[in-house]
């Protein structure tokens, strides 16, 4: 009964829990789409199960009688990638991933094939650069690797923060000021409404 409502708005239905919490239950369900899921798209989704589950109780049925509370939330960065869409949906992002064999070159040049032998299972961390249904491309120090999604195990997106020393000066000063402080000290004592000197 959920997960088309989820489908109809333009979504993937990818988690749902009904646990009990007293005489109430909690009915909690992960949405995503390929674009994402804005507050607003949580917030109609949510509000498109309410009357869904409020119908389905007016019917007789047997999901959450009673009383219920409902949680509609977006995927966290830590969760796992376990099917094509969520990949798909990671392009350019650092991930963390064990990789079973040694995966497959892409066409270049003539030049495609295996990567020299890797037995066993490994952990890798790379950038996804590409993903269909079948397989990921992951750009790997060997140059982009795929790998099909049987050799995958779950993916774990890798939070990145920009270094410092990375932002250039004019990404420093680009509030509008330069560098010379001429706006302190100009005799502009005007005493702003709630403000403390």
């Amino acid at each position: 009964m959920i997960e088309p409502v989820v489908t109809a708005a333009g979504y993937d239905l990818e988690d749902l829990s009904v646990s009990r919490a007293g005489r109430r239950y909690v009915v909690r369900a992960v949405v995503d789409g390929d674009g994402g899921v804005s507050l607003d798209a949580v917030a109609d989704v949510s509000r498109l199960l309410s009357k869904a589950l409020d119908q389905a109780e007016e019917t007789g049925g047997d999901l959450v009688a009673g009383e219920y509370q409902l949680e509609v939330s977006s995927p966290g960065v830590d969760r796992p990638l376990t099917q094509p869409r969520h990949w798909r949906r990671n392009v350019g992002r650092l991930v963390k991933v064990t990789v079973r064999g040694p995966g497959e070159r892409p066409e270049r040049d003539g030049d495609a094939g295996a990567v020299p032998p890797a037995p066993g299972e490994r952990q890798l961390t790379a950038r996804v650069v590409g993903a269909d249904d079948t397989r990921v491309l992951l750009e790997t120090d060997a140059g982009p690797v795929g790998w099909a999604y049987p050799d995958l195990g779950p993916g774990r997106v890798q939070v990145e923060f920009g270094r410092l020393d990375e932002i250039a000066d004019d990404e420093l000063t680009a509030d509008g000021d330069d560098d010379d402080d001429d706006d302190v000290g100009n005799g502009d004592d005007e005493d702003v409404e709630g403000e403390e000197r």
